[in-house]
């Protein structure tokens, strides 16, 4: 499903919406997660089935706000669409929903009482990324961070009703440090779109002028600040593995593995010795299931010996 081609029906154009229900509105939300998300049939499948739906609803809702941002070619017919979906989302908590996403998202936000601001938070960044092209520091990237991949954790959090402070926090470490794993696998991706993540003050830590990086150079000045830039994001991955065990169920393995992947990520970026200019650093099926395999076993592991313990 390609959220672009779906304005024609459901975009801010359209002079007369098709009505639709409850149920039409999540068969809805569960095609576009299905054919957008790789992850996603795993993701289901470790997931309490009472949450399955809920979970495809808030991927529905960033799904659309992410394409509005990237996948609309023209920055300020972005801006244009993003206000748009921000109306929505306040006709949402208002209860006026009509677009399918709103319709069913209407029923998650009611159950587990989420607040409007991580969902207001993520189109923010979203228009964020339309006007900052560049960072100058590493404070202002986290900032950016806080909106762009933080509010994601803190809805699971209220999806799994595990939201406290603690939780809150490891979560946020979490997110950052995945958002930031995928900048760095990304780096020639998001240049190409005419982003820059890697700091200002960091490459000039390192000598790595702004001619150098517009040029695609990779040289010792990139090599270290790539070995910088990773052992950060891995320190905050790292810093936030207490989440796992705050989660009950099979959400320990669901969390544990969003950080193992970021981790392997990573791994995959030192694997090629940083050389992201020229590959672009990826994380394979085969070592995908091994993760999963290895992760559950512990888990199943962890679960058995507690139950001996009792």
């Amino acid at each position: 499903m390609n959220v672009i081609s779906e304005l024609d029906t459901w975009g801010p154009g359209c002079q007369s919406r098709p009505t639709v229900t409850v149920e039409q509105s999540e068969a809805y939300c569960r095609r576009l997660a299905e054919t957008h998300y790789e992850n996603f049939p795993v993701a289901s499948w470790l997931l309490p089935r009472e949450l399955r739906q809920h979970f495809c609803n808030v991927y529905a809702y960033c799904r659309w706000a992410d394409d509005l941002g990237d996948e609309v070619g023209d920055r300020q017919q972005s801006l244009e669409l993003l206000e748009w979906w921000r109306r929505e989302l306040d006709q949402c908590f208002d209860g006026e929903a009509c677009h399918p996403v709103f319709v069913a998202l209407r029923t998650t936000i009611a159950s587990y009482e989420i607040p409007q601001e991580p969902f207001t938070d993520l189109i923010a960044a979203f228009v964020q990324d339309q006007k900052v092209t560049e960072y100058e520091s590493f404070v202002q990237l986290q900032d950016y961070c806080g909106r762009s991949a933080n509010p994601v954790g803190r809805i699971v959090l209220r999806l799994c009703r595990a939201y406290r402070d603690e939780t809150v926090a490891w979560s946020d470490s979490v997110c950052t440090g995945l958002q930031l794993a995928n900048f760095w696998q990304d780096v020639s991706r998001d240049l190409d779109m005419g982003r820059v993540y890697l700091p200002r003050e960091d490459r000039e830590r390192f000598g790595y002028t702004s001619e150098m990086l517009h040029g695609r150079v990779t040289n010792e000045a990139f090599l270290q600040l790539m070995g910088f830039e990773v052992n950060r994001a891995r320190e905050c991955l790292v810093a936030g593995l207490p989440l796992v065990d705050a989660m009950s169920g099979r959400m320990r393995v669901d969390i544990e593995l969003f950080i193992r992947g970021g981790l392997q990520i990573l791994t995959e970026v030192e694997r090629i010795e940083f050389r992201v200019w020229d590959h672009r650093p990826v994380v394979g099926k085969q070592q995908l299931a091994r993760l999963f395999v290895t992760t559950s076993i512990r888990h199943l592991w962890q679960s058995f010996a507690s139950v001996r313990r009792g």
